[in-house]
């Protein structure tokens, strides 16, 4: 596993709730990552993503974040916010990021660095497309993705097709 992971979270038959899968979907369309990141569709995947944190220093989660804000609003969690929002209802995810991290730790090391990008959702409701709100702030989204994995020192590079539009 590479030291740094890009998680797309959320469920994408609902709307609004899979814009981290779509985010992280547009992120790698894109972009060309460098070999130390490994990025995962990680939907809903619950304690089954307890394997993919094995060796990784940083984590980078792309999800939902109901602040009751307005829609397509940005927004930005490290460490401890990540769990108190959680503890807020905040996130969507059945399994609480917090709570599994904590026991990743117990049965080895835990990531040094945890951020959350996320965005404010207008809808749940069953749908496999974003509203016209979020599907607009979508690249805003990704480019806070890209901003954030430079700051850290990620050779983050656009691919030749998007250099040329």
């Amino acid at each position: 596993m590479a030291p740094i992971l890009v998680m797309g979270l959320g469920n994408v038959i609902l709307r609004d709730e899979g814009l981290g899968v779509h985010a992280l979907q547009r992120l790698t369309e894109r972009y060309t990552l460098p070999d130390e990141v490994e990025t995962i569709d990680a939907g809903a995947l619950g304690l089954s993503l307890l394997a993919f944190l094995d060796g990784v220093e940083d984590v980078l989660i792309i999800d939902a974040v109901h602040g009751g804000g307005r829609s397509g609003t940005l927004v930005r969690l490290e460490g401890e916010e990540i769990a108190r929002a959680q503890a807020m209802h905040l996130l969507p995810q059945d399994v609480r990021l917090h709570e599994l991290i904590a026991l990743h730790g117990m049965e080895g090391s835990s990531p040094q660095r945890i951020v959350l990008w996320g965005m404010e959702p207008e809808t749940s409701e069953p749908g496999l497309e974003l509203t016209s709100e979020c599907e607009a702030r979508l690249d805003a989204l990704v480019d806070a993705v890209v901003q954030e994995l430079r700051s850290w020192g990620v050779d983050v590079q656009p691919l030749q097709e998007c250099q040329a539009s």
